[in-house]
């Protein structure tokens, strides 16, 4: 939570740096034309403001959820192809010991990963291939088999396409042009406040303002890498079907 009480106490001191500098450069007591005009202009940027910092927002959390979404899809086709190895008999044993081992590195070794360089471990993607080579190479003797190596073969593409996503989802990062915009809005923003005189109850409002304003930018932050801190979407999923794989 350091980086998150940071971003809120840079922001207050931006608005605050800018609030008294203008005041300092302008006529602090300005006439009401001048006041109409000020009011307006903060009116309209602050609206612009909101809209870009709710749309950018809410957009970070549907990504987050998307994740979850995509990681429990992930984990029931895992679990599928396993399961069905198990049915299919001996010859699908090395499916079943390459989706163990997969599954113990995604939320370990492949977690920190993405949230580093936002790349996928190779190792994880070996057990993959293993287990899509093994599954190709069954040759079905009953329809019974026939029917659970080619639900094996859909769920392995499943998890194949789920780990695409995965990837995408950590190297789509927020465009620097996102945070000079949402700066500049408050910096801006800031600005039209100088006709208001420095009086406690002002001051109290604009850090009321400044703070929640940081607690947003924060919380974009936080949610615009789910594989790290300070908001990390903890892999439990996987962490549980490893368990229930070694049980």
């Amino acid at each position: 939570m350091v980086i998150g009480a940071g971003i809120i106490l840079a922001t207050v001191l931006a608005v605050f740096t800018v609030y008294f500098g203008v005041r300092s450069v302008l006529e602090p007591d300005p006439e009401d034309r001048t006041r109409d005009l000020a009011t307006s202009v903060v009116f309209r940027i602050s609206s612009l403001h909101g809209l870009v910092l709710a749309l950018v927002f809410a957009s970070e959390v549907v990504e987050y959820h998307s994740l979850a979404f995509e990681s429990a899809n992930e984990v029931n086709a895992i679990s599928d192809a396993y399961y069905d190895a198990v049915r299919y008999g001996d010859e699908a044993h090395g499916v079943r010991a390459a989706l163990r081992e997969y599954v113990a590195i995604v939320p370990s070794e492949e977690w920190r990963g993405l949230g580093k360089e936002g790349d996928l471990s190779p190792r994880a993607w070996a057990q993959w291939n293993e287990a899509y080579r093994i599954v190709l190479d069954l040759t079905p003797v009953s329809p019974r088999q026939v029917a659970l190596r080619d639900n094996m073969l859909r769920k392995i593409h499943l998890i194949a396409e789920n780990r695409d996503l995965r990837e995408y989802q950590a190297n789509a990062a927020l465009s620097s042009f996102f945070w000079a915009a949402a700066l500049i809005g408050v910096l801006l923003v800031s600005v039209g406040f100088y006709i208001f005189p420095s009086k406690r109850d002002n001051l109290v409002l604009l850090t009321v303002f400044s703070a929640y304003t940081g607690l947003i930018l924060f919380t974009i932050y936080a949610m615009s890498n789910p594989f790290s801190d300070p908001a990390a979407l903890e892999p439990v999923l996987f962490f549980e079907l490893s368990q229930e794989f070694e049980g």
